[in-house]
């Protein structure tokens, strides 16, 4: 074995053995170190190297099993002299005699006086055997793990290093950190002896170990794998071994990045360590496993039913072996090692110990709670009581999962009826969170027992949510008509504040109920901008109300700002959050609505709720689409349903299936978009905001198909639906402006036109993306003459919004209506512009639809063998064009301008090109990136002006 950061020590030994050879004079050893340090390692290589230099070597071992066995150290050094056989026939008499001789004491004690005359005669006769061995050169007599050995054989050991000052002879034990010294007596008396040393092996530092992983890996990469190793290991040398080990074996089997923190070789090296130890160590190892957090020697004392001073060596051991940083295990994989080799009921026992002790400590109820569970015990009359605030508190911080796991085990414990009612609706806000279909049984549950109390309860209130998502809206109707706040409870707090916004959200989500809330705007529309003192919920759920029914006293976008400003480092609020957020959609933000969705995407409360993650990225997703990025609004429609399954989605399916399907037919993969619509959906999903949502994408389907009366059908239910419930605006859909593309598709200009004017009329307005793709197909109906100043004014506003699928559109058209006048040039360049964004947007049918229409021929009109070739920098076309004009020295407004998208996205492409090219700012850029800037943007962009 190679031995690393040990050359001090072999070398003192090495001298030691030189002057006992030259000087004739003895030496003894100690060599000490934690379990798993090389001390037989060391002892290994010494021996090898005495042989080698003429020396002659003895070794023996101790070992905690033959502690009783009396003289057995001694047995194994003289049986591996290979004496011959007149020595080993004398050997072997003295050492029986003193078999059956009185026990000794101590080593290092005082003589027993009747045991005297059988003894002198054994330690006088293996003295004179030793000294015949050295007759051919100097002996080394070498005794690992000495603290396991025999009083007997130390005794004999002590009597031989007495005798050392002129003796070839040479002695080197090793031994191991213990709860306690074993044989004080004897160390003392070792410590005294003049021709004496004490050798440490101290851990492995950062540079020891990346010589340990070897040649043939870059020195940077070895150091940084180093200091990760010691970082699990503190520089054991064991247990760094094992994960070198299990690296190799994961890189020799062709894992391109191995792991260092999968195999079992190092567990079993963790496992060891402990084993070596006394039964103490272990006992406070797996103490410390099963809390899992810092623990003091008066916590651990009391955990394990012992003085707290009893623990403190078994925690300085542990710090030694490396098992230990500070207070705690060093690292997760020692603390799952040795939970793996406690049985289940040990470790359900010392769980439950663990919470009686933490709750006498005065701990947090979340911690406490987490041993509770592990050990399915809820008997204690004060369990109850913090298994209910440690669920309320992981609600509050984003961790549902924690949450359900506490609460179910309330279930278990004896509680009275208002207590399982608050329990059961804590059970179903956070199983819903993870899974819906998980919570159906207990919301079944609750909405009985809310019937049976006359839905008098608050927990009636709290399964509303849960009622709507599944399309149960009559219940949940049944559930606010029924409740009535206490007459101590102010108009806009507490019980009164909870049943405003669940009428709010019955009406909103599904406009056919209680449609008087939604058309008394009065009663809540000034609670969006009320105080912060009005109940959040409250206030997010009445934006999603400003958002459909807009009013000229709310502004819905600067009200979801503050509300997703004020919250969203709440780990507890992200549920809340989704209300502002549709809100932004809704009112023509989808550029807020991306910006805004990757930050709560980016919050860890994201990570353990799957259903608000899988919400946050639907939302995300028609924002994407709304924006031209087919790739992006796919992918994170896809993930949604992968964060949570279809049949858990309820009445919320529309979302996510209508962006899915709005891609396809986008991208015109149409059989795909198909097979999206024979997904099984609720049967009252259509009577929902998001059921419209549904119907439009469906009719954009129908007509991209050539099936225009269908289309027709489907875009003048959403008309029907949207004015009935009074929530016709153009951010929820535009349904008369695509029922204008369908008139447009069988030559009706003249309803088109109508429809278009009456979009633009909108009785509040209409954001510029509406504006924008209005104008756009307005222009189709206009004359020529009139239909350029449209198609600008379009360009621009498409340009501002960012929607750069319908931008493709409205340039395509700007270059088609240039040609027609003749000209070619200008028009050219736009075209070319368009199929550029087209790629990039992921929708190449509609580039390949542009290159049909370009003048000229039908090739776009930069090939790629005109272009630099692009070097291997991992930028995208659309990152090297922003690159490019950055490095040219444009500002992002004026790379906005030049390449019709928004600042943002700008700012957003650059964010990405600074990492990848690991540079900090434009004036970094290489210079090489200017060949690949637009040469003509500028004249596309007078072009299309």
């Amino acid at each position: 074995m190679v031995l690393v950061q040990r050359d001090e020590q072999i070398a003192l030994l090495r001298r030691a053995f030189r002057a006992c050879e030259e000087q004739r004079r003895g030496h003894v050893a100690l060599v000490t170190g934690a379990v798993g340090s090389g001390k037989t390692s060391l002892l290994e290589t010494l021996d090898e190297w005495v042989v080698a230099a003429g020396g002659r070597v003895l070794n023996a071992a101790g070992s905690r099993a033959e502690r009783g066995l009396r003289l057995g150290v001694l047995g194994q050094l003289f049986h591996s002299a290979r004496l011959d056989q007149e020595s080993a026939d004398r050997v072997e008499k003295l050492m029986r005699d003193a078999a059956f001789a009185v026990p000794l004491p101590e080593p290092g004690g005082e003589g027993v006086a009747s045991g005297e005359q059988v003894w002198a005669p054994l330690l006088h006769g293996l003295f004179t055997a030793l000294l015949d061995l050295t007759r051919s050169g100097p002996l080394v007599l070498t005794v690992d793990d000495v603290h396991h050995a025999d009083p007997a054989s130390l005794h004999c050991l002590l009597y031989v290093t007495r005798r050392l000052r002129h003796a070839r002879i040479m002695i080197v034990l090793a031994e191991a950190s213990t709860l306690r010294p074993s044989h004080p007596l004897f160390r003392a008396e070792l410590l005294s002896q003049p021709y004496f040393s004490r050798i440490s092996l101290p851990p492995l530092t950062v540079d020891a170990i990346a010589r340990l992983i070897g040649a043939g890996t870059d020195a940077a990469q070895a150091r940084e794998a180093a200091e990760s190793l010691l970082r699990m290991t503190g520089g054991n040398p064991l247990l760094t071994r094992a994960l070198i080990d299990e690296r190799g074996r994961a890189e020799s089997a062709d894992d391109a990045t191995p792991d260092p923190t999968a195999g079992d070789g190092f567990d079993q090296a963790v496992l060891g360590c402990l084993y070596r130890h006394e039964p103490g160590v272990r006992q406070v190892a797996q103490a410390l496993a099963v809390l899992n957090r810092p623990a003091p020697p008066e916590l651990l004392g009391h955990l394990l039913d012992v003085v707290p001073e009893s623990a403190v060596p078994a925690v300085r051991v542990l710090r030694t072996s490396g098992l230990m940083e500070t207070d705690q295990l060093r690292h997760p994989r020692i603390l799952r090692s040795i939970l793996a080799d406690m049985s289940p009921e040990e470790r359900r026992a010392l769980h439950q110990r663990a919470a009686e002790v933490l709750h006498e400590h005065g701990a947090e109820p979340g911690v406490i709670a987490e041993h509770l569970v592990a050990a399915g015990w809820a008997d204690g009359a004060w369990v109850v009581p913090v298994l209910s605030d440690a669920a309320g508190q992981a609600l509050a911080s984003g961790r549902p999962d924690l949450a359900a796991a506490y609460l179910r085990l309330v279930g278990r414990a004896e509680v009275d009826e208002q207590q399982r009612s608050t329990t059961t609706a804590m059970l179903v806000n956070a199983r819903w969170q993870v899974n819906p279909l998980t919570a159906n049984g207990h919301l079944t549950e609750l909405v009985q027992a809310a019937r049976a109390a006359g839905w008098s309860t608050t927990a009636a209130l709290s399964a509303v949510p849960y009622l709507l998502w599944q399309g149960r809206v009559d219940e949940a109707t049944e559930a606010v008509s029924g409740f009535s706040p206490d007459d101590d409870h102010g108009a806009a707090t507490g019980a009164a504040s909870r049943l405003r916004a669940m009428q709010l959200l019955v009406s909103l989500s599904h406009p056919d109920h209680l449609a008087t809330v939604r058309e008394t705007p009065s009663t809540w529309s000034r609670a969006a901008t009320a105080p912060t003192t009005i109940s959040p919920q409250l206030q997010a759920v009445t934006v999603l109300g400003t958002a459909l029914m807009p009013t000229a006293e709310n502004d819905t976008v600067a009200t979801a700002e503050q509300l997703l400003q004020r919250h969203h480092t709440d780990d507890g609020a992200l549920g809340l959050l989704t209300a502002p957020l549709l809100a932004l959609l809704w009112a023509g933000r989808a550029d807020r609505v991306t910006v805004w969705g990757d930050v709560l995407l980016n919050r860890p409360a994201a990570r353990h709720a799957p259903v608000w993650r899988a919400i946050v990225r639907a939302v995300r997703a028609e924002a994407a689409l709304r924006l031209g990025d087919l790739p992006g609004a796919e992918h994170q429609a896809r993930t949604a349903l992968a964060d949570l399954p279809a049949p858990a989605w309820g009445v919320a399916i529309a979302g996510p299936l209508a962006t899915l399907i709005g891609c396809a037919t986008e991208a015109g993969r149409f059989a795909e978009a198909d097979r999206w619509l024979a997904h099984p959906v609720p049967a009252n999903m259509l009577r929902t905001p998001l059921g419209v949502h549904y119907l439009a994408a469906r009719g954009r389907h129908h007509l991209a198909m050539g099936r225009p009366h269908a289309a027709t059908t489907d875009l003048r239910r959403c008309g029907e639906l949207v004015r009935a419930w009074g929530v016709d605006v153009a951010g929820l859909v535009p349904w008369r402006l695509e029922l204008a593309r369908v008139q447009l598709s069988v030559g009706n200009k003249t309803q088109a036109t109508q429809l278009l004017q009456e979009q633009l009329r909108g009785a509040h307005g209409v954001d510029d993306r509406t504006r924008g793709r209005s104008l756009r197909l307005l222009a189709t109906t206009a004359a020529p003459d009139h239909r350029r100043k449209l198609l600008s004014e379009a360009v621009n506003l498409l340009q501002s919004c960012g929607d750069r699928l319908e931008l493709v559109r409205a340039l395509g058209d700007t270059g088609q209506t240039l040609q027609r006048a003749g000209d070619s040039a200008r028009a050219r360049l736009l075209v070319r512009r368009a199929y550029q964004l087209a790629q990039d947007c992921g929708a190449s049918v509609l580039a390949q639809r542009l290159i049909r229409r370009e003048p000229g021929g039908g090739l776009p009109a930069y090939q790629a063998s005109t272009e630099p070739q692009e070097p291997d920098d991992g930028l995208s076309e659309a990152e090297r064009r922003v690159a490019a004009l950055a490095a040219q020295g444009h500002t992002n407004r004026q790379i906005s301008s030049k390449l019709f998208i928004t600042v943002s996205t700008v700012e957003q492409h650059l964010t990405r090109v600074y990492r990848k090219l690991d540079v900090k700012r434009r004036t970094d850029l290489p210079a090489r990136l200017i060949a690949f800037a637009e040469p003509l943007a500028e004249e596309a962009q007078g072009a299309a002006s």
